[in-house]
Formats: C-alpha cells, sequence, structure tokens
C-alpha cells in the first residue's frame, strides 16, 4: 500500500513535518510494510518558506531591510538556485509579528522593506519571484515596496511622498523614470487566496484597517486614498484594478502588484504545489493523509486540504483528514471528497492538552486509521 502525507502544519502545535512523522509512526506501527511518501504542503501564508526549503534545498537569505515603521531588521527570504526561483513571505519584513500591539496602525506602516526583499532577490539572479502576501500590517497599496524599485509617488507639486497609507489621498502621480530596468525580466507570481476589491464595503481598508489597528475615520481616509490609487493606476497605466479579484489583499498589495509588478495573482496551495510537483509525486497512491488545525465550512475554500482534495480527486486516490478540530458533518465532509476524518478534540476536552500534546493524538488517530486497513 502506498500512502501520500500531505498535511499543513497544526498553528502553534505541529509543523507539518511532524505531523508527517507521527503519521508515519503510526501506520508503520501497524502496517510496518506500508510505502509512506511525505508531502508537507502550505497554502502561501506563514510557515511556506518552511515547506519549500524541505522539498527544494533553498538557501536562506538574510538581508538588512525597513521594518513596517522603518526601522532597520534583518529579514529572510529563500532562494532556490537550481530553479532561479526565490520565494518571499510579506510578513517577514512588512508583518504584523514586527510590531507591538501599541504600534500596530496601517494608516503609518509601509511595505519598503518587502520592496528591498525582491530588490536582493532580483540582485542575486531570480528570474521568478513568488510572494507570500499573508499576515501584513500594511495598507499602502505596494507603495513602500514600488518605492525600493525606484518608483516615485509624488504630490501635486511633484514633491515625493513617504509611502505609507497616511499618504495614499496625497498621490497625484506615479514616477517611474528610474524603476528598476530588470523588473521586466522577472515573471512574479502572488500567492493570493483573499477575493476582495481594492476599495469599498469589502475592500482592503473597511474589511482589515480595523484589526490593523486603524481607528474609523483613518479607516475612511484609507479607503478614499485606495480609490485614489485605483484612478491613477487607471490613468496611467491603464488597469482597472477595482475589477481583480483579490486587489485588496494586504492593504491593497494585491493590486499594487498587477500595477508595478505585471504580477499573476494566483491559489497560495496551487502554486506550492505546482513547485513541489505534487501531482506527479502522488501518483499510484491509494490514499492521502492530510491534516489542519482546524476543518470547516472555510477549509473548503482554497485551503490546502482543499488543494490536496483537488489532486486526489482527479487521480480517484481516497482521502483521509486527520485534524485538531472538525466542525463539518460527515454528509458535507464526503461530498466535499473526504473519506475518512478523525480529529485530536474527540479525544480529549482540553484545547491546552491537544496542542501540548499534537504529536501523540495525531499518531494515536494514525494506528485507528490503519487498523481500518489491516
Amino acid at each position: 500500500m502506498k500512502i501520500v502525507l500531505a498535511p499543513d502544519k497544526f498553528k502553534g502545535s505541529l509543523t507539518g513535518l511532524q505531523f508527517c512523522d507521527a503519521v508515519e509512526e503510526g501506520i508503520k506501527s501497524v502496517l510496518p510494510n506500508t510505502e509512506i511518501i511525505k508531502l508537507p504542503l502550505s497554502d502561501g501564508g506563514d510557515g511556506t518558506i518552511d515547506i519549500l526549503e524541505y522539498h527544494l534545498k533553498g538557501k536562506r537569505v538574510t538581508v538588512k531591510v525597513n521594518d513596517p515603521l522603518f526601522r532597520e531588521i534583518e529579514a529572510s527570504y529563500l532562494n532556490m538556485e537550481s530553479i532561479n526561483t526565490a520565494f518571499i513571505e510579506m510578513a517577514e519584513a512588512s508583518g504584523m509579528n514586527l510590531l507591538k500591539k501599541e504600534e500596530q496602525n496601517c494608516f503609518n506602516t509601509t511595505t519598503l522593506g518587502t520592496g528591498e526583499l525582491v530588490l536582493d532577490a532580483i540582485n542575486k539572479g531570480a528570474k521568478t519571484i513568488i510572494l507570500g502576501i499573508g499576515g501584513s500590517a500594511t495598507n499602502d497599496c505596494g507603495m513602500g515596496m514600488a518605492t525600493a524599485l525606484g518608483y516615485k509617488f509624488e504630490d501635486e507639486h511633484g514633491k515625493e511622498l513617504v509611502p505609507i497609507g497616511k499618504n495614499l489621498i496625497r498621490v497625484k502621480q506615479i514616477n517611474s523614470h528610474n524603476v528598476l530596468s530588470r523588473l521586466n525580466s522577472v515573471d512574479f507570481k502572488v500567492a493570493c487566496d483573499v477575493t476582495n476589491p481594492l476599495y469599498g464595503e469589502h475592500g482592503a481598508a473597511y474589511v482589515y484597517g480595523p484589526q490593523k489597528g486603524a481607528s474609523e475615520d483613518e479607516i475612511k481616509q484609507l479607503d478614499n486614498g485606495l480609490k485614489n490609487m485605483a484612478t491613477i493606476f487607471k490613468k496611467q497605466f491603464e488597469i482597472d484594478v477595482q475589477n481583480i479579484k483579490g486587489a485588496g489583499a494586504a492593504g491593497g498589495m494585491g493590486a499594487g502588484t498587477l500595477v508595478f509588478l505585471n504580477a499573476e495573482l494566483k491559489s497560495g496551495i496551487d502554486l506550492v504545489k505546482d513547485l513541489v510537483d505534487f501531482d506527479t509525486k502522488i501518483k499510484g497512491a491509494d490514499w492521502i493523509i492530510t491534516g489542519e488545525g482546524k476543518l470547516d465550512s472555510q477549509t473548503l475554500s482554497g485551503k490546502t486540504i482543499d488543494g490536496v482534495i483537488t489532486s486526489a480527486k482527479k487521480q480517484n486516490i481516497a482521502v483521509a483528514a486527520l485534524c485538531g478540530s472538525i466542525s463539518l458533518s460527515n454528509e458535507d465532509a464526503e461530498i466535499f471528497g473526504i473519506s475518512y476524518m478523525d480529529s485530536v478534540m474527540a479525544s480529549t476536552k482540553s484545547l491546552e492538552d491537544a496542542i501540548q500534546n499534537g504529536y501523540s493524538y495525531v499518531k494515536q488517530m494514525a494506528i485507528k486509521f490503519a487498523k481500518t486497513m489491516a
């Protein structure tokens, strides 16, 4: 029997690889001759660097960049020289995790550091750059990132503006005379799993501004600023970003990457699966065992398990889901394409116990699953 293990992480408890080790131990204790293939995945959010490093043996590159408040920090990205590709997590340089609670306010933050990582990757020869844009602390429509690459954002007097959310409304024109010439020879792909438009009630400022520390008044100003940028993008670059799904991702970074980098917005899990050649590696498998911290209706739209099931269906491979918690009915799971499921929370009443002893619980679930195969 051939079983592929393709989980996401259990946030705060297990990495994808630890999940794989636990399941392998459990299965082999019951079915010692089973062929196990470990293919941990990620949907482009935090932790994707670790997954790609494991599969593609890339090298971490550390660079001094600006954090969201223009302070110098060290941030890293993954350089996969063998395929001339770099993977950059926006959160490394422009993430909420870099700021104290009282510092978090996307009215005053910048994506400059993300642009500095992009610049370094281009200087090191990357021909393809994949940008994961989850976990950002910003709402600057990619102005900061673009500034690092030579764009200038000017007010009505031609004066260059500081690239922060607060100044979106003051931009009158975008000066692209000194943009890095090599930008056109790089293929940019953006891992983007939200469909929010750039502005409006479902846009970047109104939906994500509150959790990034902006006040009601600041959110209104940010939304007007994003509207202003959309008008400029249409006039100067002939791109109507408001009609593109995902333009509002990461404080308008979706729109910024489309315009400034000519990027393609793609599902994060699809990007990761393509990079690790997932569909080829699962050929001939009897089962794929996947899992993540929580299995619910949201998991069914663009998350790792959704991506695993999509690939499994194409090759008629059965899918088992071993998760932290499950709030999905058996009927819904079956319709979705899950043939077997189990959760840690079914064996423990304490979340703390589940998180601390995740490895042991996952191993026990794998033993239980293997016994149904024996």
